[in-house]
């Protein structure tokens, strides 16, 4: 799915699927993949906490494993966690049996009713599976702080242009992301937040 914002036609073809939440009151979703990870999701949790903004983590098992103290961390500040599978496994490429076993053995360590698969990548039968077990949750925006050739003010600028209301914004607390989340995060919640903007973990 390499968009900055999902189009509304792959919404409407998997309804059953978060892609964006309706809320009464203007609020961004802000969602972070990959940790905990030690460094980034501390400093992560420190600029949230600034702006009393509330987010959602989509934690790797063996990360939470690695890192359990940092976990509490995020949990203790009364942020969302969610299961990211244990090993980041790609859906499209693993059987189904190894890809359940590795999502179960995530949930070992994160007590969550959410899943987002890792890459975004899941199968129509991976998905009938689990929507029984979880909420599913993708994104509506996608900052691309992760990728090699986007820059920390192109990374800003994704989420700056195209967030509204009800957006679900992906962000990484990973080593490979950390310049760009930590140079976009402060910024975009000080943008929003002068626009009336709420931030919220999804339950």
């Amino acid at each position: 799915m390499n968009f900055v914002r999902i189009p509304r036609l792959l919404k409407r073809t998997f309804p059953e699927i978060t892609w964006e939440i309706q809320d009464t009151a203007p609020s961004l979703y802000l969602t972070f993949d990959d940790g905990p990870t030690p460094g980034i999701t501390t400093s992560v949790l420190e600029v949230l906490a600034k702006f009393r903004a509330k987010a959602t983590f989509f934690c790797i098992g063996r990360n939470v494993e690695r890192h359990p103290d940092i976990y509490r961390q995020i949990l203790e500040a009364g942020h969302a966690t969610g299961n990211h599978t244990y090993s980041h496994l790609k859906g499209w490429y693993t059987p189904n049996r190894e890809y359940f076993e590795d999502i179960s053995l995530a949930a070992q360590f994160i007590r969550s009713s959410l899943y987002r698969p890792a890459y975004g990548m899941i199968t129509p039968s991976q998905l009938r599976h689990l929507k029984k077990l979880y909420r599913i949750v993708m994104w509506d925006i996608m900052s691309y702080d992760f990728a090699l050739n986007t820059t920390p003010e192109n990374c800003l600028r994704n989420a700056m242009r195209y967030a509204g209301p009800g957006s679900v914004v992906v962000f990484h607390d990973s080593l490979k992301a950390s310049e760009k989340v930590l140079y976009a995060l402060p910024r975009v919640l000080e943008h929003f937040s002068g626009k009336g903007f709420g931030f919220k973990s999804i339950c």
